[in-house]
């Protein structure tokens, strides 16, 4: 496993660190390993294409070479059922 070493940490953040791993019944290095993973996972998951985009892969092939206007700021409606 690779080492890392931080330098000059504010004594603030380090008794910060100290008392969110005692919450969580971890080490201080545990836990700080724990945020470097959760901080990674949520960058890697931002970087993942959106819905919107996802569908739009699926109907590349079509020929379908213009842009489709998006649907943000219109109101939804829900539909009326008359009997």
């Amino acid at each position: 496993m690779a080492q890392l070493i931080v330098r000059n940490v504010e004594e603030e953040v380090k008794e910060r660190l100290q008392r969110r791993a005692r919450r969580h019944g971890r080490s201080t290095e545990e836990e700080v390993r724990e945020i470097l993973r959760s901080v990674v996972h949520e960058e890697d998951q931002a970087l993942t294409a959106g819905l919107g985009t996802e569908i739009s892969s699926l109907f590349s092939k079509t020929g379908i070479d213009f842009d489709i206007p998006e649907l943000r700021g219109h109101e939804i409606k829900p539909p009326k059922f008359e009997s």
